[in-house]
């Protein structure tokens, strides 16, 4: 499988691995949020969310704009597409795999015979119990 998209996958799990990052992308997919805005619900500096966002925006995923000194940021989710196609290549072949898998298990235990069920052992008979 070719990566021909112009983002390369690498930086889009890059971002992604972050829960940080993660959480940034969940609320900037209700709204568009400034720097201040994204950073608030961490125990983080501005600046700390500031490199947090220059992940994302290597990766494509979100587009600032600047108007005076408020930067806002809104997601662009394009780039997950490629990430989620990748994903979706491998989980074809794991069904595939599996799938063979299930087809050899049924076809094992169709080829053995119906065993028929043990017979209980025989319970030993124990001398009667002296009264004391």
């Amino acid at each position: 499988m070719v990566d021909k998209s112009p983002i390369p996958l690498d930086d889009v799990f890059h971002a992604l691995a972050d829960p940080t990052r993660r959480a940034m992308l969940r609320d900037l997919a209700r709204q568009p949020r400034t720097v201040g805005e994204l950073a608030a619900p961490f125990d983080i500096s501005l600046a700390g969310a500031s490199k947090h966002i220059q992940v994302l925006e290597r990766a494509g995923l979100i587009q600032r704009e600047v108007q005076g000194r408020v930067h806002t940021c809104r997601l662009d989710a394009r780039p997950l597409h490629a990430g989620a196609e990748w994903i979706r290549h491998y989980e074809r072949f794991w069904n595939q795999k599996l799938d063979a898998l299930e087809a050899l298990l049924r076809a094992d235990v169709a080829a053995k015979p119906a065993a028929k069920p043990a017979a209980k052992p025989a319970r030993k008979s124990r001398p009667p119990r002296r009264k004391s």
